[in-house]
């Protein structure tokens, strides 16, 4: 009987932990970071960012505004930040997978590579793709809250659906979590059945 009830406990508390941590396997579904788009925004959308691909400007604005501890960093023009917020909308991103969205129209923005806690330069280049963002909600709306990579220079399958399509809500609980809870309500059954 002990042990059913160590197993339970163990049980609980995996479904919990995993819930807690594991990221969305959708768009637009409630964040559990609920500091995900202003750090999105201050990683991506900076102001004051140089206007030039000199790796020494670039050097200086890392190492004055923190980021040395990211090898690989993209930046955005400030103006830019309704149309990246737009990703994760029908009117301008397309489902890619999980918690991602692909923007419908291509970005300019600057990548920026250095050696890991130097801040040394090794690239800065300017670069043209469609952005691969994760979309998350928040506050009711749905913002990105972590910029991935598009190494492939992919782009938007024009049969995917919207980003934010309005036939699937955004509150829903994921296929993941009921198919946890589902597992857990038959642990529960049967131990209480094990038990009578």
């Amino acid at each position: 009987m002990a042990a059913l009830r160590v197993f339970l406990t163990l049980a609980v508390c995996l479904l919990f932990g995993h819930q807690t941590f594991a990221r969305n396997d959708a768009p637009c579904q409630l964040s559990k970071w609920n500091n995900g788009f202003s750090t999105f925004v201050k990683r991506h959308i900076r102001s004051g960012t140089p206007n030039s691909l000199d790796q020494n400007e670039w050097y200086n604005y890392i190492k004055n505004n923190g980021g040395c501890d990211r090898p690989t960093q993209s930046f955005l023009h400030t103006s830019e930040l309704d149309r990246v917020k737009a990703v994760c909308t029908n009117k301008g991103g397309k489902v890619y997978k999980d918690n991602l969205c692909i923007s419908e129209r291509p970005f300019t923005f600057v990548t920026v590579r250095s050696y890991q806690g130097t801040c040394g330069i090794k690239s800065v280049r300017e670069e043209t793709k469609h952005l691969i963002l994760a979309c998350e909600e928040l506050n009711n709306q749905c913002l990105p809250v972590h910029f991935e990579g598009n190494p492939e220079n992919l782009k938007p399958n024009n049969n995917a659906r919207g980003c934010q399509d309005p036939g699937i809500s955004a509150n829903a609980p994921s296929f993941k979590a009921m198919t946890w809870l589902g597992v857990l309500s038959i642990l529960l059954v049967f131990i209480y059945g094990y038990q009578n």
